[in-house]
């Protein structure tokens, strides 16, 4: 919440969490954001309504300051400690720039790894000899 000469401006908490998400999707390496069971239910919401850019992202808001939690799919061969970090400052860059709050943490977890030759996200089966 900012206070002006005019009045005040109040940002809800999932606005700030979809320019989270969509901070984070733009960094190279990123494949999705969430776990598996987020991204599955994401995936129905999806086909539903559209795309949620604020899935696999938490946060949490104290008056001029944003603590951020985001749980991330990364392409292979991406270095994942760099995305994870390229991740960080797209994210706190949003925040600060778009936003106008500052970042305390952002913690990022990175729950799997992507690879552009399978086709679903199920580890990969060894096939039977018959």
């Amino acid at each position: 919440m900012a206070a002006t000469g005019a009045g005040k401006t109040v940002i809800a908490d999932n606005v700030v969490a979809k320019i989270v998400g969509i901070a984070a999707r733009e960094v190279p390496g990123v494949f999705a954001l969430g776990g598996g069971a987020v991204r599955a239910l994401g995936a129905i919401r999806d086909a539903i309504s559209g795309t949620d850019p604020s899935q696999g992202v938490s946060i949490t808001v104290d008056e001029t300051r944003v603590a951020v939690e985001i749980t991330l799919v990364v392409e292979y061969p991406h270095e994942l400690q760099k995305v994870a970090d390229d991740v960080r400052a797209a994210i706190t860059n949003a925040i600060h720039t778009i936003v106008g709050m500052q970042v305390t943490a952002v913690d990022v977890t990175v729950k799997d790894v992507h690879h552009a030759t399978n086709t679903t996200d199920e580890p990969e089966t060894p096939a039977v000899s018959e």
